[in-house]
Order: C-alpha cells, then sequence, then structure tokens
C-alpha cells in the first residue's frame, strides 16, 4: 500500500492555519435506532435501482491522477473540537464509480455532507474536474488520538462496494471485511451489493467508541449494518447485521473475509522471489461447535478451490496472520508480518451451515484471492427479515487458547528419495511435549492417501514439537489430510487440516 504524503506549508505571521469546519449539510432528517432499518426494508420491497455514477471526468481518471488528489486531515471533520475521534472523506472516481452518501448523525438528527472540494490537497498535476456538492463521497476513514499521543491515527477504512478494514495500533493494513457475499465462487459469477449511504454518530468527549450506521442494497438484497467499533491494541467491532432479500438467497456469505495468499513453505518453488514467503493470511482458524480447532493452513491453487466444514453454531471463525516476525517474509516495505488476524465471533447461535473457504489461483500479490464466511444451510427467503449479530476482533491477540498447542507453520515438500510427499507441521509450546513424547498419539488420516505414522520431535527454536509424516496421493489430483496429537484422551493439538493439490 502506497502512503500519501501532506505538505504542509508555513502560515504568515507565524499564526496557524484555520481549520475548515465541517461541510455544509445538504440535508437534515431525524434518526433514530430503526431508521437504517426501515430504509433497508422500504428499499427491498421495491425492484432494485442502479445508483447514478459520477461524472465522466471522475470515472475516468487514471490511476496516478487518482493519486493527486488527497484528504487535506487539517480539514477532518470534528478536527476543531478536542475528540479522540477524528473522520476523513475519500473523493469519488476511477474505482469508485458511485458516490456513496455520508451523513453526520448528531443529537438525534442526521446532516448529509455536501462534496466539499476544498477539503482535499491537490499537486500541480491534478486534472480540472467538475465540482457538484451533491456528488457524495466514495467512503471514509476513521482516525483515533490513542492514550499518550497528541495526533490521531487511522484504524479503519470503509471503501468501495460492502468492504471494510481495520487494524490494531501498532499493524498495516492487510485483510478486508465485507457487509456480505453473495455466490461467491459459483459458475454464474459473484454479485456485490453496495454500502450506498454511510451515518457516523458524533462522538462525546471521553467516548472510547464510534458508531457507524450503514445501507447496503444490490439486485438481490436490501440491509442495514450498526458497527460499534472501538480502537485499541486490537480493533472491535461489534456488528449488527439486518437483511432484507428481493430474492430467496441460498448461497449468502454472512461476515465475509477477503485475503491475500501467494506462496509460503508449502508451495515456495513456484515462484521465482527474494522472499520466502508472500501473504496477508496464512491460514483459516475454525473453533466449531463440537468444540474442535480447526486449523487450515491457506493455498494458492492452480484451479480454484472451495472447502466447506459443516458445523452447527460454530463458536468463531478467522483468517488469521500467524507468521508475525520480519524475517518470515524478509520484506522492508509491506511488512506482512504486521498484518492483523480477524476473528468473527457470533453473537447468538447461528445454527446449521458451513464456513466456507474460496481460493483462487493467483500470479500477484496485488490481487485478494482467498475468501472465507459463514453460509447458513438453508436459504434465507425472500421478504422475511434476517438477522445476525456477531464480534469483530482485528489484531494479533484475536484468538489465543492455552488448552491446545497452535499450528505455527507447514512445511510441505516431497522425501528424501522424492518418491512421496512429507508434511512437516510446527506445533506451539505445550506442557505435553515436556515429558515423553512415545506417549503422546499421532492422530494422521487421509480418505485419498497412503499416510505413514508419523515421526514427533522436539524442535529447539519454537520450543515446541514437530510432527512429519509421508504421504502419496498417487495419482489423485487432490488429496484431504488431517493431524492431530492426543495424550491420555485428550487433544494437545490444534485439528491441522489440509488439501493438497496437484500443481
Amino acid at each position: 500500500m502506497k502512503r500519501r504524503t501532506v505538505l504542509l506549508g508555513s502560515a504568515a505571521f507565524l499564526t496557524a492555519p484555520a481549520r475548515a469546519a465541517m461541510p455544509r449539510f445538504l440535508s437534515s432528517e431525524p434518526f433514530g435506532a430503526g431508521t437504517v432499518r426501515e430504509m433497508a426494508q422500504d428499499l427491498a420491497s421495491r425492484p432494485f435501482r442502479l445508483r447514478d455514477p459520477v461524472p465522466q471526468a471522475w470515472r475516468d481518471l487514471t490511476y496516478d491522477q487518482y493519486r493527486k488528489i488527497w484528504f487535506d486531515t487539517s480539514k477532518a471533520v470534528w478536527a476543531e473540537d478536542d475528540l479522540a475521534f477524528e473522520m476523513d472523506l475519500f473523493h469519488p472516481g476511477l474505482y469508485f464509480p458511485r458516490a456513496v452518501e455520508v451523513d453526520v448523525v448528531r443529537d438525534g438528527t442526521a446532516h448529509r455532507l455536501a462534496f466539499d472540494f476544498a477539503l482535499f490537497a491537490t499537486s500541480d498535476q491534478a486534472p480540472e474536474l467538475p465540482l457538484d456538492e451533491t456528488m457524495g463521497y466514495s467512503g471514509l476513514r476513521l482516525r483515533h488520538r490513542f492514550p499518550g499521543e497528541t495526533n490521531h491515527r487511522e484504524f479503519c477504512v470503509f471503501q468501495g462496494a460492502s468492504y471494510f478494514r481495520a487494524i490494531g495500533a501498532a499493524q498495516a493494513y492487510g485483510l478486508s471485511a465485507r457487509g456480505i457475499a453473495l455466490r461467491t465462487g459459483d459458475p454464474e459469477g459473484e454479485e456485490f451489493p453496495d454500502f450506498t449511504r454511510l451515518w457516523v454518530e458524533e462522538p462525546q468527549p471521553g467516548d472510547d467508541t464510534i458508531t457507524l450506521h450503514a445501507l447496503l442494497d444490490g439486485p438481490s438484497v436490501a440491509g442495514a449494518f450498526r458497527f460499534v467499533i472501538r480502537p485499541g491494541a486490537v480493533c472491535e467491532m461489534d456488528v449488527e447485521a439486518t437483511l432484507y432479500p428481493r430474492v430467496d438467497l441460498d448461497h449468502v456469505g454472512i461476515a465475509a473475509l477477503t485475503s491475500m495468499f501467494l506462496y509460503d513453505e508449502t508451495n515456495r518453488p513456484r515462484f521465482d522471489d527474494f522472499r520466502p514467503a508472500i501473504h496477508d493470511s496464512d491460514g483459516l482458524l475454525i473453533w466449531n461447535g463440537n468444540g474442535e480447532m480447526l486449523w487450515r493452513p491457506l493455498a494458492n491453487p492452480t484451479t480454484l478451490q472451495v472447502s466447506s466444514f459443516v458445523d452447527e453454531s460454530p463458536r468463531g471463525f478467522g483468517l488469521m496472520q500467524r507468521a508475525d516476525k520480519l524475517s518470515d517474509f524478509a520484506d522492508l516495505e509491506a511488512h506482512y508480518h504486521l498484518r492483523p488476524s480477524l476473528w468473527i465471533e457470533p453473537g447468538e447461535e447461528w445454527g446449521p451451515g458451513v464456513v466456507r473457504l474460496v481460493e483462487i489461483p493467483s500470479d500477484r500479490e496485488i490481487y485478494d484471492n482467498i475468501v472465507a464466511y459463514w453460509r447458513p444451510r438453508d436459504p434465507l427467503p425472500a421478504g422475511r427479515e434476517a438477522r445476525f449479530t456477531y464480534r469483530m476482533t482485528w489484531g494479533e491477540a484475536a484468538l489465543r487458547r492455552r488448552d491446545v498447542a497452535r499450528v505455527l507453520n507447514t512445511h510441505m515438500g516431497k522425501n528424501f528419495t522424492g518418491e512421496r510427499w512429507l508434511a512437516a507441521i510446527d506445533f506451539a509450546p505445550h506442557p505435553a511435549f515436556e515429558g515423553d513424547l512415545d506417549e503422546i498419539t499421532r492422530a494422521i488420516d487421509s480418505a485419498s492417501s497412503d499416510t505413514s505414522p508419523g515421526v514427533l520431535q522436539r524442535n529447539p527454536e519454537t520450543g515446541g514439537a514437530r510432527l512429519a509424516f509421508e504421504f502419496d496421493p498417487g495419482a489423485r489430483p487432490l488429496s484431504e489430510l488431517r493431524a492431530q496429537l492426543w495424550l491420555g484422551g485428550a487433544p494437545v493439538t490444534e485439528v491441522w487440516l489440509y488439501r493438497w493439490t496437484a500443481a
């Protein structure tokens, strides 16, 4: 991600530059707890109508031209107030041909913000563009003044379709989330509903959370979202999603996560790059309704792969970035070791369904090729409200269970003779590894490969243990593998799952 640089000139007579007031209000209307739900329900009762695009000159901006216009953070919303939060706005154009309405909610009233080009700074090479104060923005960025600091630092962005992303205080942006996923990976193609309007409640002095509402609209569904966002060492979001399908939704993704995985130790030979790994996330973690912790390392297959983990009321799932050392990536610019994990914890029982993982072939790190979400077993019927609540935790400490050893890494390659494949799984330290390793049961299973019993050794670098076993898929194009360590009838490790595919 390229960083924007803002150059501030010296003011005459050594006076501080005046900060601009909040953009002009185009309209004001009452706003309450049910306002967005009522709007979504009304939208769903009528045929979908695509929003008008912004003027052609904005849509025709090149990538370089788009970057020559940036928000002046000294003119942020609430910059004149001594609050822990400030809000920046993004201009439309290029990848964002249809603008989003942005409202500030104050004392039970929603005020729609006019598009104000004076809020933006430009280079001397920025093109001339038509201006319309009713045009809207493409999204927003939230910044927070963390304890002990004087400046506000960004921690959350909502921009593009129903995408948003966040980070903990010491992290760099990585994976994204979506309000909803529809038909991901289906042959007929995916649908991308938009957040068409955003409302941000004006924070009060001393607030440690900020609340954002979003109206979702697309050909198949309308919806109302409420986010209560708490920045910190990790960023927490309490989400309430209320959906109003226009048609029966038989393939809907709740709490959808989107990330990038190019390669690591499992598929390193396919890429001619000096870095040992490139990814925003390295595994899917599931805490299923039976209490099992499942770890599925991510892959970059040569053909589209879809995996479904059948469950009943999962306790949580998420895309994790467990590689957290600079040496894991040797990249001094991208900072992949600072990318956050994202954990989803349902707020109520979600019933039967699957955690679905979609892995899309990719040859460059600029493409998101990983999608994970909860897919309910039963379709969401048209005309009936469907409500889901969940907590999202963005950050390094997204989930740390201590009773079972985490999978730290997976290594994959041919064995010494080159005749069979070998998997080596590194587990984190656990009290069971301090005793006799021969007493630990090695449960290795595959319905499609001949596997060896496995060898368990202590790993002096990690302080944990490594399980290595061989497998032979024969002529099969893929093989499902499963491994776990047990002691005295109790699990010692997470369940390691892997789908090997022929390159």
